[in-house]
């Protein structure tokens, strides 16, 4: 009874019973009079009672009122987005693991997804401070805990200092907490070994992501030929071709040089600027540094080059540093951008716009789902960066949990204080664990016959080359998918591991590719590597008669 109450007096606000008596009536000389209407609660059936009779008429009738939203009617830069890391490999994947949980049997035990760099998913361990600063600052209260550490504590406190009503449940300025923005900026300092950096130009995302969406966003401009062209590495990490079919601009392509560890050529950027200008504007260049999926470290040199096209073209730099820590080879070392850019002197430090960004989903610390990232913004035009700051604000801040874990890995423990023993173990053993199964990785895939796998420099993935036999190709073509999509399809049905193809990634015509993650612990990649290694012998030998 309450309830059809309710739900009566609601319809009677919104003007849904304008035709009904009222339950009781007030006279001029103030007597009141019983209604000789129907009452409110009947007004309210009868008025559910037609919509559902009229619904059911229109069932009847065939006549179901149509959907507003429909693929007809989508937006049809959503419907051009693709996103092959969570593709279609990736829910057949989810299919197969239900099937398996419910008593299915299939010729493996599990699925190993080694199609995205998840690190707790593939049971990598939190690094101890980090978490206990986020605890700390989530739930103030653990200050009392001897458990916890004072290193962690001071900074929980600074960090709640510059919260509103210092708590992390509020919103922070949309650029980011001003006290984390300052410990940025001081990071990017000692990082780059002194090169100045303004705290001002520091804003605070949702995971790297966030931020090149968001400069994507003042990029892209302008119609036909005068169309935004934004040049990306093939073979590149998906967020960008999705990002730019999004906005409805123009993908440049850039070949990374296979042969040559994926190195970048300079000749191969004019080649691409120059093809471009025929049909768009070529206003911007991402770089990924270290590489995703290809896991090289670009050297100083190549990136100096990178800079000087940057320079002559007037383009704007978008710089993805977000694996910056993640550099394995004995021979490589991470440069930013920036840092070069400092170092080439100030007609071009002063002038060339760049954006770094970073995040704190990669590294050693691997939190992707604090979603805390970050960019730095050099020389962008006062107006504009001002349009930047509206853009943010409407998105009000990102999550503050996120901003907390990003102070962390930019303030961590240092050498005096009581943590940095065990935080110090706890990185290397991450690191060094990384670089030993990034070189596993390399040296089992290039003994199969049929794939080359190039060093994993740095990052989290590899990116072999695989030899698909005609007969495949063919086969791939009949069933209309690319012909690693079906080869990847098959490892994924026959042996439980999940990859992604290279046509997702992007790669060059009549070359054939997928990428995998090294993040599984050392005895589960040995396991993914064999199967790997067994699915692709008997591939040739089906495909090709091999024995």
């Amino acid at each position: 009874m309450y309830r059809l109450q309710s739900l009566a007096a609601r319809s009677l606000i919104a003007g849904a019973l304008d035709h009904c008596t009222p339950l009781t009536q007030t006279s001029l000389t103030g007597v009141r009079h019983k209604s000789q209407g129907p009452s409110v609660e009947k007004c309210g059936q009868m008025r559910f009672i037609t919509a559902e009779a009229k619904a059911s008429a229109g069932r009847l009738d065939g006549k179901m009122r149509e959907k507003t939203l429909t693929m007809d009617t989508l937006n049809p830069q959503v419907k051009a987005v693709e996103y092959a890391v969570r593709g279609p490999i990736v829910i057949k994947a989810g299919e197969i693991e239900r099937y398996l949980e419910e008593g299915g049997t299939k010729p493996f035990s599990e699925v190993i997804k080694a199609n995205i760099g998840d690190a707790h998913a593939m049971g990598q361990q939190p690094i101890t401070f980090l978490r206990q600063v986020v605890a700390l600052c989530t739930f103030p209260e653990l200050m009392d805990s001897p458990s916890f550490p004072e290193d962690a504590k001071w900074r929980a406190r600074r960090i709640l200092q510059g919260c509103g009503g210092h708590s992390l449940g509020s919103y922070s300025a949309s650029p980011g907490v001003e006290c984390i923005r300052k410990d940025i900026a001081a990071y990017i300092e000692q990082r780059d070994e002194g090169v100045p950096s303004d705290w001002e130009n520091i804003y605070l995302t949702t995971g790297a992501s966030d931020g090149i969406m968001t400069i994507l966003r003042l990029l892209v401009s302008g119609k036909d030929s005068s169309r935004t062209g934004v040049m990306i590495p093939i073979p590149q990490y998906p967020l960008y071709s999705a990002a730019i079919s999004e906005m409805d601009a123009v993908q440049v392509n850039y070949y990374l040089d296979e042969d040559n560890c994926w190195a970048l050529d300079i000749n191969e950027l004019h080649r691409a600027h120059q093809a471009a200008k025929q049909h768009c504007q070529p206003r911007v260049i991402c770089i990924i540094n270290p590489g995703n999926p290809t896991g090289q470290v670009q050297s100083k040199k190549c990136i100096e080059e990178v800079l000087h096209f940057a320079y002559e073209e007037n383009l704007f730099v978008m710089s993805d540093e977000v694996y910056q820590d993640n550099v394995y080879a004995p021979d490589c070392q991470f440069h930013s951008f920036k840092k070069v850019l400092y170092e080439m002197g100030p007609e071009y430090f002063s002038s060339v716009e760049l954006v770094s960004f970073h995040s704190t989903s990669k590294g050693y610390t691997g939190e992707c789902g604090f979603r805390g990232g970050y960019m730095e913004v050099i020389n962008m035009d006062p107006e504009v960066k001002a349009q930047l700051v509206k853009l943010l604000s409407v998105r009000l801040c990102p999550p503050l949990a996120g901003q907390a874990a990003m102070d962390v890995i930019v303030n961590p423990p240092q050498p005096e204080e009581h943590t940095f023993k065990q935080f110090h173990q706890e990185k290397s053993s991450v690191l060094g664990a990384l670089a030993e199964k990034a070189k596993l990785t390399e040296q089992i895939l290039n003994a199969v016959p049929g794939i080359k796998c190039n060093p994993v420099q740095g990052a989290m993935y590899a990116f072999p080359r695989i030899f698909i036999p005609p007969k495949a190709v063919e086969e791939a073509k009949a069933l209309g998918m690319q012909p690693d999509m079906l080869y990847c399809l098959r490892l994924l049905e026959e042996t439980g591991i999940c990859v992604v193809p290279g046509s997702g990634f992007g790669q060059k015509d009549r070359t054939y590719h997928f990428r995998m993650t090294i993040l599984p612990s050392i005895e589960k990649l040995n396991v993914l590597l064999g199967k790997v290694r067994d699915f692709h012998i008997r591939f040739l030998k089906e495909y090709s008669g091999l024995e």
